[in-house]
């Protein structure tokens, strides 16, 4: 079976492998074959050594994707072979996998196969950080950095269900339109020269994927006993902000990471959630676009395209399964 294996030496550190079949499913379990997995964020940190993980080398990375269903094991009742599916255990960046039946999640026949690739990390980062981080209220305001990114189009899109109300950040023009399409109430423009634009409301609470000069701009966004929940290590820097906010302005800074959530939640929310996303996807209410689709083979080609500064998408990997392969 072919897999991508990375050394965690760096981005180029990777490339195809053979690994052994996984084996037939047991009681309980199921076999899938992926169909398309996303590049994300976390994991260019992984494959730099800088995730909040390390394992041991050589690794498979990928954090999520989307499958489906070609075994089930004896007791798997509502699965059938053809399902599609996402796997909530990594690691994703692999043709097949074996998983025990509540580790998947059944997807809608017909959703978008690039969608339900992305589904599993930066939806649910969104709408956990949407509900979980403070209590929100319909009106209430939001801000965040790094807007037109996969994480960034989703709070848009689930805070506007949700009633909520968002203060969006980019580096640079370009975005401003098609955020203000997906239901953006304010896009601001700002390299981090200087403070930012004037914002048409003071955020409740703030979502930081930068760090460095990121952090106090949206600082400056944001109410008096607010909190900023950084999530993202994008420019490389330790967040930067005024003691002045915290001290004066009663404004918190805490750390948000999806791994951690899965940890803390009971498997009832963790299940809830999905379902949720899961009818957002089926109502076209969330998703991101596609930047390009690279087979395994080329998965050093992918992590670098993903990790460009000015890409304007996602990057997937897919393999045989995909319709575009």
């Amino acid at each position: 079976m072919r897999v991508v294996e990375a050394t965690g030496d760096g981005l180029a550190a990777v490339g195809p492998a053979d690994r052994p079949e996984p084996p037939a499913p047991a009681a309980g379990e199921v076999k899938l074959q992926m169909v398309a997995m996303s590049v994300n964020p976390a994991d260019l940190l992984l494959l730099e050594g800088r995730y909040g993980v390390k394992p041991e080398p050589p690794f498979i990375p990928g954090a999520e994707g989307v499958a489906r269903v070609i075994e089930i094991g004896e007791g798997v009742t509502d699965l059938a072979v053809g399902d599609l599916a996402i796997p909530l255990p990594g690691p994703a960046w692999v043709e097949r996998m074996t998983l025990p039946r509540a580790a998947v999640v059944k997807i809608p026949e017909g959703a978008d196969l690039d969608q339900a690739a992305m589904l599993k990390a930066n939806p649910a980062t969104a709408l956990a950080m949407l509900k979980d981080v403070v209590g929100l209220q319909p009106g209430d305001w939001v801000a965040q950095n790094a807007a037109n990114s996969a994480v960034g189009v989703n709070v848009i899109r689930l805070a506007k269900a949700l009633g909520l109300k968002t203060i969006n950040v980019v580096r640079r023009p370009g975005p401003e339109e098609r955020l203000y399409a997906l239901g953006a109430d304010a896009v601001l423009v700002h390299d981090g020269e200087g403070p930012p634009p004037a914002a048409p409301g003071r955020a409740k609470l703030a979502f930081d994927a930068v760090g460095g000069w990121g952090t106090e701009a949206l600082a400056k966004l944001c109410d008096e006993g607010a909190t900023i929940a950084n999530y993202g290590l994008l420019s490389g820097e330790p967040c930067r902000i005024d003691p002045s906010h915290l001290v004066f302005r009663d404004i918190a800074l805490k750390g948000f990471w999806l791994s951690k959530w899965f940890r803390d939640q009971p498997k009832e929310k963790v299940a809830d959630t999905y379902a949720y996303l899961v009818e957002r996807l089926k109502t076209g209410d969330i998703g991101a676009p596609v930047a390009a689709r690279y087979p395994l083979e080329r998965a050093a080609e992918a992590v670098a395209h993903a990790a460009r500064d000015a890409r304007d998408g996602k990057v997937l990997l897919i393999t045989s399964a995909h319709p575009e392969a």
